[in-house]
């Protein structure tokens, strides 16, 4: 082979694996993105094996997806799997408000039995508990003990389930045989199976269940009741056999065998940050393709069922269902019967206003009808559908797609999944819509049609900016970082809500899942930003634009940052219970000076002068040497003197010269950076540590990740010489465990988030790597299946807590930085 063959072949070569890295995307996780708008609005698959479990909400709870194919006559599952089904006992108060005897007071004699005389108890009705805005019954004192009397209607049951929510200890009798103890707690109902012959103690006429509850701490809860777990009738469904799966960043795309017939099935949620019409449209696409796999014709037709459950918060909750067409579409609607628009907030909860939608094209070869849960597989193996159009529980919208006949020439359908909200976000005061229908005139209808009018060329745009997404990804960081970004990416958008404030302003509010449920959080906002840096630093100025109003306004009095907007969905002003002055307040800077860079402007900054000017006052006086204080790694408590806090103050000042420099405050800019290079040169003889940088000031046995020197660099502030990254980063390398580098020398656990940012002062891909490697390994070995965790522990890849947070945009930092860095 000649020179000029060789080159040719050579090209030839890296073009090929170039194109093959690109195309093969993340293939595990510890959870398969599916479904993914905004937090309420979030479904995921939490096996690698897509027909092994029900999919669920990120919170965990089941909104089941299920998908099966007939093929000639032989029925398979592709997707999901039945979830249980349960007929209520004895109501909890999620259905009904019970009475009962209860007392405070330590009884005597056998106060669980049946036959204990509790004429002398007091009457009060579910729930119990401390808190005054959802309790029945007012709870304050450590114990209680309630005997509820019931008359079961029907003693025919299958599986009997205690149905519990308790605060904290609790003991369960069953006509005066213990049924039930656990020591601890439930933040939520608990359904536990009690052993067979605990349903033979039910008898006609009068029963009863007795508890006691000890609150040991913290507050109280008491509510319980009894449900049958449904036994679902026998079928002759067969699993399809999944051969792959592929995360990108806007689809999820799996392919499976059956006998005859292949099948590729496609998730994508077109969560495009270029078009934000097309980014906020509140639907995704589940796309069905089918082929012979044998040379033969087989006819196909295929099932996609979807549970109402996606529209409810509790499975209690009766929905109603609509089948209806409209501008080319059949369409079927359910939503809750009681429509409680924007009126529960928290963290572990399901949307239950608003209305879930199932979309497809009108054609001869569409069948669409509602049935009861668990009844999809017999409907649709047997033929005999039992469809009900009346309000109901545990619904199911049923779409069937019939493919004909099947050849060797790939055929495709798809359906369209969307969620109409109403009002998103209460926002000091006033209901909010989505964006996608703040002006009035759009309509859910609209937006569907609209969907289905423009599916290839979104199909067409998604692939487009998968592949773009990847490359840069891998060129930045190769390629387990790339795989990193691709699980982050749907992750990060979904945990928050695109809306448009009174006044006009992009507001992008995430929520603190499984954190504190908080809305708008800055020190949520400040991880997640390079992301949006990167794609669209208006949905940044989203993140900050209801701080600045906040903070702008007479309801906040500091003169430092607030810390959160409220709990969500309600946006009406703080509700965290304890300030972060220098944390919020330097995010805050950093991040606007970040805008004034992603943007090429200083426009967004110059609107909120003022309230920037008066922030870094507070850090000229107050950010140096922290006090005693939290800071965004709240959960590792309060810290005096934090090292890489006061790298945050110091950063943040130079930022603010930063911004003072393009706006043209000359003397400004000059002040502030010679103060921020002071204290740079300061802080590296206060925090010296010998060869490394300790974790306080004054402590040399001390150390932890200095992940706020980042914008340092990537802002080309120059604060702190290249020889302080490159210090922490030998150091590091030093402190590894298996799955990552733990946050500081306190703990072993780790976030995740900030070692993308640690890895990022790194000088050379090598070191870079040895640093993401192992959370790669962790994202893709760690036993706690549910979506990307970003606080694991580093010695066993377990979740500590968190998960489906918006703080895994802080991975694009390396795609950021060689971006910014030349």
């Amino acid at each position: 082979m000649n020179h000029s063959m060789r080159k040719l072949f050579l090209i030839f070569l890296i073009s090929s694996i170039a194109n093959n890295l690109v195309n093969a995307q993340a293939t595990k996780a510890p959870a398969y993105p599916l479904i993914n708008h905004n937090t309420y609005f979030s479904i995921w698959s939490f096996s690698d094996t897509l027909n092994a479990s029900s999919t669920k909400h990120w919170t965990g709870k089941d909104q089941s997806m299920i998908g099966l194919v007939k093929v000639d006559g032989a029925t398979y599952r592709f997707l999901g799997k039945e979830s249980p089904v349960y007929r209520t006992i004895l109501p909890a108060a999620d259905e009904t408000n019970w009475q009962c005897k209860y007392t405070e007071t330590a009884p005597t004699g056998s106060w669980e039995s049946i036959k204990y005389d509790d004429s002398n108890w007091q009457t009060g009705t579910a729930p119990f508990t401390d808190d005054s805005a959802q309790a029945k019954t007012l709870w304050t004192s450590k114990d209680i003990w309630v005997r509820r009397t019931f008359t079961p209607n029907d003693l025919t049951i299958d599986k009997l389930v205690l149905k519990l929510h308790h605060d904290d200890n609790i003991e369960v009798y069953l006509n005066g045989e213990k049924v039930y103890n656990f020591t601890g707690w439930t933040d939520d109902y608990k359904l536990i199976p009690l052993k067979e012959k605990f349903k033979n103690r039910l008898k006609q006429g009068d029963n009863v269940l007795a508890i006691h509850c000890a609150n040991t701490s913290g507050g109280s809860w008491l509510d319980v009741g009894l449900v049958d777990e449904v036994k679902l009738p026998p079928t002759d469904v067969l699993l399809a056999k999944q051969k792959s799966v592929a995360v990108n960043a806007t689809q999820t795309v799996y392919t499976f065998q059956c006998v005859g017939v292949d099948l590729k099935l496609t998730f994508t949620s077109p969560l495009l940050m270029s078009d934000l019409t097309l980014f906020s449209r509140p639907l995704s696409y589940i796309s069905c393709e089918v082929k012979s796999n044998d040379g033969r014709s087989h006819n196909v037709k295929v099932l996609f069922n979807t549970s109402t459950a996606i529209a409810v918060n509790r499975p209690s909750q009766p929905v109603t269902t609509q089948k209806y067409a409209v501008s080319g579409l059949s369409i079927l609607k359910a939503g809750t019967v009681e429509q409680p628009v924007l009126q529960k907030k928290g963290d572990d909860l399901r949307i239950d206003w608003g209305y879930m939608y199932v979309a497809v094209p009108n054609s001869n070869n569409v069948l669409q009808y509602v049935t009861e849960q668990g009844q999809a597989e017999s409907s649709f193996a047997t033929g005999k559908i039992n469809s009900t159009n009346k309000p109901g529980k545990q619904l199911a919208l049923n779409t069937v797609l019939n493919f004909g006949s099947i050849g060797a020439a790939p055929k495709e359908k798809f359906v369209e999944l969307g969620y109409d909200d109403m009002y998103s976000v209460q926002y000091f005061g006033q209901n909010l819509k989505p964006w996608w229908k703040a002006d009035g005139t759009q309509t859910i209808e609209k937006e569907l049609s609209t969907g289905a009018i423009d599916y290839a060329a979104v199909m067409k745009k998604c692939d487009a900016f998968n592949k773009s997404m990847y490359a840069e990804a891998i060129k930045a960081g190769g390629k387990h970082y790339a795989d990193l970004c691709v699980l982050a990416y749907r992750q990060s958008i979904s945990a928050h809500q695109l809306l448009k404030s009174p006044q006009g302003e992009v507001l992008f509010l995430s929520k603190e899942n499984f954190s504190n449920g908080s809305i708008n959080t800055v020190d949520v906002t400040y991880p997640s930003a390079p992301l949006y840096l990167i794609y669209n630093p208006h949905l940044l100025e989203g993140m900050l634009n209801g701080i600045f109003h906040y903070c702008e306004s007479s309801a906040w009095p500091h003169n430092f940052a607030a810390h959160d907007l409220g709990t969500y969905p309600l946006a009406n002003g703080q509700t965290y219970g304890e300030n972060m002055p220098v944390e919020e307040s330097g995010n805050m800077i950093i991040l606007t000076d970040a805008i004034t860079k992603a943007e090429g402007n200083a426009n967004f900054a110059k609107k909120h002068w003022n309230t920037l000017t008066k922030w870094a006052a507070y850090l000229s006086i107050n950010g140096f040497d922290p006090g005693n204080q939290l800071c965004t790694d709240d959960f590792a408590g309060h810290l005096a003197r934090n090292a890489n806090l006061s790298v945050k103050a110091i950063v943040a000042l130079g930022a603010y010269a930063d911004i003072a420099a393009k706006l043209g405050k000359k003397s400004v800019a000059s002040q502030y950076k010679t103060l921020a290079a002071g204290m740079a040169a300061k802080w590296q003889t206060m925090a010296q540590a010998g060869d490394h940088y300790g974790l306080v000031f004054g402590s040399k046995d001390s150390w932890s990740q200095k992940y706020n020197l980042v914008w340092d660099k990537v802002l080309g502030l120059h604060l702190f010489p290249p020889a302080v990254y490159k210090t922490e980063i030998n150091y590091y390398l030093t402190k590894q465990n298996k799955f990552g580098l733990p946050l500081d020398s306190r703990k072993t656990y780790t976030k995740s988030d900030w070692i993308l940012w640690t890895a990022a002062l790194a000088d050379n891909q090598k070191d870079f790597a040895r640093l993401v490697d192992p959370v790669y390994k962790y994202a893709t070995e760690t036993p706690t299946r549910v979506p990307l965790s970003d606080w694991h522990e580093t010695t066993d890849g377990k979740m500590v807590g968190f998960q489906a947070r918006s703080v895994v945009g802080g991975y694009f930092m390396k795609v950021l930085e060689s971006k910014w860095v030349k």
